[in-house]
């Protein structure tokens, strides 16, 4: 029955806003119903046999035909309030949300938001919404790569809190939130965390962002963890434009209790840059390359257990061709290197390389 219960909250929405279009037409002007669906096919030359390809949760099957992310978009704006809900399912649904309890394991977003101020646009929202972190997000057809850099994968995609947006001038924006912590919707621990971020656009086709994040992470999983300090800062240049660019970088230090109870600090470190040209209007190439260094697994752990710490990169190179402004069509190969053996052969045994190829197709609507 809990399985069935999403389905039929959204069941029951849809006959009850039929019902009140009928009613009050004007106000339903204020709904937008929308959906996205990212099918994909990916194969990794490791061959792993759980199918589960290590290190990420974005299209991170193997070797099968099947759904990244499926979602219902469902969105109120009126002058004063806001409200959005997108339950989601799929692959990176699976992977992402493993640790949240029930349904809170299928909300992709869900928030309401209320306007502070007759003049500014000064909005508090609260709920489940995507994270400030990084040039790329959950949604594929938004990225100028297909697959997600490790960048993405090892902060939160996703955050629950209270969200305060305060336009600073016409090209400034701050917001501050108060969040349950490191990507959580069901906290973990008693303690809240903040996160700053300043969004600046000095033209029309470029954008810097630049967030910080201080929260306690101690948990029944990490009991040995205090402060977690994080901040990154990127670029967005043209990115609906002939030529589009992203540059990533951030860093980040986990305060740790070791086994002398003395505290220590654990960085990692991470920084990736990529580019998109369009030949023509369908059909375009792109390409990204990284690097990312975890020397005491805060956020990785190898999967070759005589192997310490995480040290990675990797090359994507892909061709894309819109099928229509909303159908998206995407082959990539994408190369990892290391001086590390954190990957594996297809024999099952410890390599510093690996390779995946990755096809999808991908529509909004």
């Amino acid at each position: 029955m809990k399985k069935n219960t999403l389905g039929i909250i959204l069941l029951f929405w849809s006959q009850l806003s039929l019902a009140q279009e009928a009613k009050n037409p004007e106000k339903m002007k204020n709904l937008k119903v929308g959906g996205y669906l990212d099918t994909y096919f990916s194969y990794d030359f490791s061959n792993p046999s759980s199918r589960d390809k290590p290190y990420f949760v974005s299209s991170a099957r193997h070797n099968e035909v099947t759904v990244n992310l499926a979602y219902i978009d469902l969105q109120y704006q009126s002058e004063r309030f806001r409200a959005k809900l997108a339950p989601g399912f799929g692959t990176y649904m699976n992977s992402n949300y493993a640790g949240e309890p029930q349904t809170l394991k299928n909300l992709v977003e869900a928030n309401v938001g209320i306007k502070l101020s007759k003049k500014k646009e000064i909005w508090l929202d609260m709920g489940v919404m995507g994270s400030p972190f990084t040039d790329e997000n959950a949604l594929s057809m938004n990225q100028l790569c297909y697959t997600r850099s490790y960048a993405p994968e090892y902060v939160p995609y996703y955050v629950s809190g209270a969200k305060l947006t305060l336009p600073l001038s016409s090209k400034l924006i701050w917001y501050f939130w108060v969040l349950n912590g490191w990507q959580q919707i069901q906290d973990l621990n008693t303690q809240k965390s903040i996160t700053s971020q300043l969004e600046f656009r000095p033209a029309e086709k470029l954008m810097f962002n630049w967030n910080i994040y201080v929260g306690d992470e101690r948990s029944v999983a990490a009991p040995n963890f205090r402060k977690r300090y994080f901040t990154d800062l990127y670029m967005v240049y043209n990115p609906d434009g002939k030529f589009s660019s992203t540059v990533c970088a951030y860093i980040g230090n986990q305060k740790s209790v070791n086994q002398a109870n003395e505290e220590e600090d654990r960085i990692w470190w991470q920084i990736n840059s990529s580019v998109r040209y369009r030949f023509t209007p369908s059909w375009s190439l792109s390409s990204r390359l990284e690097y990312f260094d975890d020397p005491k697994s805060v956020q990785i752990t190898s999967i070759n257990p005589l192997t310490s710490g995480f040290a990675a990169g990797s090359f994507t190179l892909g061709l894309n061709y819109a099928i229509d402004k909303n159908i998206l069509l995407r082959f990539e190969n994408r190369n990892f290197f290391s001086f590390k053996e954190i990957y594996k052969n297809k024999n099952g045994d410890p390599s510093n390389s690996g390779q995946a190829l990755t096809t999808s197709l991908a529509v909004t609507f």
